[in-house]
């Protein structure tokens, strides 16, 4: 771990909005992206817990601590390798998710937790900024010959495609909608959720 002591020296930052004036003109996403070194000083706050119950408390089980230390040490590219091992969308989750990781922080025991949610939002954003985001693995070699139909383009079924599509079956992802993406797309206003973030993933 890099700090031992960053929950000491740090405390927990407020992500920076958009100034109000701005904000009113438009239904766009209201926040800013946090400076590189404020986001070290947050994930160094992480105490590299021996059981860590964000882990723990995160539905899909990301590996927060390891994340939280690459990102203090300056090291994107592997954190959105350990970030992609068990998301396949942190991008959604980084905006959409009410981070129960963070509820279950040990440091919230005694003060105000690891910034956990935007960092692993800007994990995400630094990813696609720098080309990082391609298929992963690549396409496989080898298919399998089965063949698996995907009902609903939202979340879950993008998800269920990406993974059957690794594994070398070919998907096929069914939509009523006129645009991929669910609720996602259309059941979240662009203040919450912006609908690039979505289309740059499909694409």
């Amino acid at each position: 771990m890099g700090d031992i002591k960053g929950f000491l020296k740090h405390g927990r930052a407020k992500i920076p909005k958009r100034p109000v004036a701005e904000r009113v003109q438009d239904y766009r996403w209201s926040y800013e992206p946090m400076p590189t070194e404020e986001l070290q000083k947050q994930a160094s706050r992480c105490m590299d817990c021996g059981v860590p119950f964000c882990s723990t408390g995160c539905p899909v089980n990301n590996l927060i601590p390891g994340w939280n230390d690459l990102v203090y040490r300056d090291h994107w590219k592997q954190a959105i390798d350990r970030l992609h091992k068990t998301n396949n969308f942190p991008e959604f989750t980084g905006i959409l998710c009410p981070a129960p990781c963070e509820s279950a922080c040990v440091l919230s025991i005694n003060d105000k937790p690891v910034t956990i949610k935007e960092i692993e939002r800007s994990i995400i954003e630094r990813a696609f900024e720098e080309g990082w985001v391609v298929p992963k693995p690549p396409p496989p070699e080898r298919r399998t010959g089965k063949r698996v139909a995907v009902v609903g383009s939202g979340p879950a079924g993008l998800a269920a495609a990406q993974q059957l599509n690794r594994v070398g079956h070919s998907v096929v992802v069914f939509e009523k909608d006129d645009k991929i993406g669910g609720l996602l797309r259309y059941g979240i206003p662009d203040y919450k959720m912006e609908k690039p973030v979505i289309d740059r993933r499909l694409a």
